[in-house]
């Protein structure tokens, strides 16, 4: 039996009307899309700027409503944006539009909880260990965003995405502001936090080699359309789809740029 899915699309579209009144045109950004992320899973999307890769992600966490198709949470349809109540979370590319940078960190990692409503004192050592667990000293907490390194940061802004315990995670180009030798101290972190609280993830990203290291599957997107999804051993190896075979070939050409 396949694991129980904790996201599903299901022949999802998204449109949007674009241009000036007088000129107005219907635009595409997501085109019957049917994908689902399994219990525990990463799932890997991959393409190039504008294929649609946010707007799925946006999708799944019920910031933007299908124009057709449905989209599943956990067996229902997916709540609209708050609502989900600490169930679904997202770990943006630049952390400084989760950290405000006139709080500090440890206010800004707790905001979820404020909002739901948990008390002062229990927010206070949650705040800790959520730090704690992210591999950053629990002092930062009383410093300000300004005053951490962009690892630091990003660390922090990880914290307080799974300080609610989600059951979903979507991280958006969570590593590519980075640089590489911290890129893969936040990937290992990524994998060893899901690999012990078993949440199941989004992770969004251009970079092929990133997703490559973190997801069980891969999916790929192209002008608003799925046009694969795959295993990742069998994805790297043999791509079945032209699109698919044309980024993966882009992979290796710049691989071997870098070792010359």
């Amino acid at each position: 039996m396949s694991p129980e899915p904790v996201i599903e699309l299901r022949r999802v579209h998204l449109t949007y009307r674009s241009g000036a009144i007088w000129n107005r045109r219907t635009v595409s950004a997501v085109s019957g899309v049917d994908l689902s992320i399994a219990r525990g899973e990463i799932l890997g999307l991959v393409g190039e700027s504008g294929s649609g890769k946010t707007t799925v992600g946006r999708l799944c966490l019920g910031l933007l409503p299908p124009t057709e198709g449905e989209v599943l949470f956990e067996g229902g349809t997916v709540p609209r944006g708050r609502s989900m109540g600490g169930r679904a979370a997202v770990v943006l590319q630049q952390p400084e539009w989760a950290l405000n940078p006139r709080l500090k960190v440890g206010t800004s990692v707790a905001e979820p909880l404020t909002i739901r409503g948990v008390a002062r004192s229990e927010r206070a050592h949650l705040i800790l260990d959520a730090l704690r667990q992210v591999g950053l000293d629990p002092a930062m907490a009383g410093r300000y965003p300004h005053e951490l390194s962009g690892g630091q940061r990003q660390r922090a802004a990880i914290a307080r995405a799974l300080i609610t315990k989600p059951s979903f995670v979507v991280f958006d180009e969570a590593v590519s502001a980075l640089d590489v030798s911290v890129q893969m101290q936040v990937l290992n972190l990524i994998k060893d936090l899901q690999a012990s609280r078993a949440f199941s993830a989004l992770f969004i990203s251009h970079d092929l080699a990133a997703t490559r290291y973190v997801a069980s599957r891969v999916a790929v997107m192209r002008l608003g359309e799925l046009v694969e999804v795959g295993d990742v051993q069998r994805f790297y190896v043999q791509p079945e789809h032209p699109y698919s075979r044309e980024l993966w070939a882009t992979v290796q050409v710049n691989r071997r740029n870098s070792a010359g």
